[in-house]
């Protein structure tokens, strides 16, 4: 890293928290801090909700699983694959209802429908579940930056750390969006200058595609996960992704906060959309990355030597250090920054207003003015938190990042069941819900530990099917509470459903965009065995 680079670095840091202060002025209440006042344009919040999507694990491990890791190549493709669908059902059933019950906290909605209990239980298990995969998200993204930074792993982190901090607390909801989609464009544009000097280093883009493996190209796994030990499974993918997507953009606060910002339904339901298309472009562009990159590797001995077996994540930091000019390395590694850190600033802000309003509003009696004061102090708490769990997490194995996805997935379908059968029926109790997250989780860790070679996404259709079947079976058993206190938070009771179209066009192009995303990996397929 030259100066010329750092200076870019720095020109980068120094604009966003300059953002971050000219979007702070107005704040009165958390309805400005943790929504933004309710009136942030669509495609912004649609940008944003796409970014934290994108860390710098992503611009880094998909190009080494496309170009080097063994059963690698473009099957990492079929994770977009449930992602239009599981928008239709988001867009039609969950947050447009949210939306109009003006809510902060996502699981403000199960107290409504349910009682305190279920709410603390599903916001507890947020705060911790979402805390610890950031901090671990934070820690991996720090060991692949510190090797272009020339760092210690320790400064990487609380460089990133404190950076994002301190435009979170000032800028709020409106920072993180606004911040989000000027990184989003740092990280399309590092995406195709990468490519750009990868295709040059390889010879273009014959010389890659007679250099790479077939097989690499191979982009359907027509396996099903179920006992097949398939690892890249098709239906696993397609079946247990759609029930994992429509539970993290349908009740993860993480996501929900940011549609909960629109300045009407309309607009919750177009950044939703905007999700449903864009993803898989973008996961394609870091494929065809990692094509690109695994070309001018296959070329180079001297390449190839400074990427360790043991740390094929290497990839993609070695090339930027090694084939890009100075300044442009700098935008590289400020879209990794970038990357990261719309991440980090989403989860920040949104473990914030979970905790204020599940947890601490509820307990004490302050002003407008008192209250945003303490939210901020609440993430920079939280940052502080995430920061030192990333510093201490170097000691537990590699396998933690898997790790922390499968104890998503083991979640993920119980608290869909949970929402999805508040808002459905009026019949299930507090009692029996309870319950059946319960054991929906509890089923769920069962077959992590007893059947391992069932495939990690099937855990979000079981547990969602396991809470459902014990809600209904305890239902008869346990207390309901009156039929008109919570018919307002369900679908039927509330008149949500007057004069709402369940089926509008724009699903019907979701569906084609998934048949279209199913062609387009045919098509790669086909190259595969051609």
């Amino acid at each position: 890293m030259t100066l010329l680079d750092w200076g870019v670095i720095c020109v980068y840091a120094v604009g966003m928290i300059a953002l971050s202060v000219y979007l702070s002025r107005g704040q009165t209440n958390q309805d400005d801090y943790y929504v933004g006042g309710r009136d942030m344009p669509w495609w912004a919040i649609g940008i944003s909700t796409m970014a934290t999507q994108t860390s710098a694990i992503s611009f880094i491990s998909i190009p080494a699983f496309v170009a080097l890791k063994p059963g690698g190549g473009f099957t990492w493709l079929q994770y977009e694959l449930a992602v239009p669908l599981a928008m239709i059902v988001t867009a039609a059933l969950l947050l447009p209802f949210f939306r109009s019950l003006n809510l902060i906290s996502v699981y403000e909605y199960l107290e409504l429908r349910f009682g305190s209990p279920v709410r603390y239980l599903v916001s507890a298990v947020f705060l911790v579940s979402r805390a610890l995969g950031t901090a671990v998200g934070l820690y991996a993204s720090a060991i692949v930056l510190t090797v272009m930074l020339d760092l210690p792993v320790w400064m990487t982190i609380m460089m990133m750390a404190v950076f994002t901090i301190i435009y979170d607390t000032i800028g709020g909801m409106k920072a993180v969006v606004y911040s989000d989609v000027i990184q989003i464009g740092i990280l399309f544009s590092g995406i195709l200058v990468c490519i750009g000097f990868a295709l040059e280093a390889a010879g273009g883009l014959d010389s890659v595609l007679s250099s790479v493996h077939p097989e690499r190209l191979r982009a359907l796994d027509f396996t099903v996960g179920l006992s097949d030990g398939g690892a890249t499974p098709f239906w696993g993918f397609v079946v247990g992704g759609l029930f994992l997507y429509t539970a993290y953009y349908g009740t993860d606060q993480s996501q929900v906060q940011r549609e909960l910002s629109a300045k009407d339904m309309a607009g919750t339901r177009r950044s939703l959309y905007l999700n449903g298309y864009v993803r898989f472009p973008l996961t394609l562009l870091y494929a065809f990355l990692g094509l690109a990159i695994g070309g001018a590797y296959a070329l180079s001995p001297e390449y190839q030597q400074q990427v360790p077996r043991e740390f094929l994540d290497f990839l993609v930091p070695v090339f930027i250090l090694e084939y890009l000019p100075q300044g442009i390395r700098g935008l590289l590694v400020a879209a990794l920054l970038a990357a990261s850190m719309s991440s980090l600033d989403s989860a920040l802000n949104s473990l914030s207003a979970a905790s204020m309003r599940d947890f601490i509003e509820k307990r004490f009696t302050l002003t407008d003015r008192q209250m945003l004061w303490l939210g901020k102090v609440m993430t920079v708490s939280w940052g502080c938190l995430i920061a030192a769990f990333a510093l201490v997490v170097g000691g537990i194995s590699d396998t933690v990042v898997e790790s922390i996805n499968k104890i998503g997935s083991a979640f993920y379908g119980p608290i869909l069941a949970a929402f999805l059968t508040g808002v459905l029926s009026r019949r299930a109790t507090t009692a029996a819900i309870f319950a059946g997250i319960l054991a929906g989780v509890g089923f769920n860790l069962t077959l992590w530990v007893v059947f391992p070679v069932l495939f990690w996404m099937w855990w979000n259709l079981l547990g969602l099917l396991i809470t459902i079947l014990v809600t209904i079976a305890l239902g008869p058993l346990t207390t309901a509470r009156p039929a008109a206190e919570v018919a307002p938070y369900t679908l039927t009771g509330s008149g949500f459903l007057r004069g709402q179209r369940f089926w509008r066009p724009a699903y019907t192009l979701l569906v084609l965009y998934f048949v279209f995303m199913l062609l387009v990996m045919w098509a790669l397929h086909t190259l595969s065995i051609s």
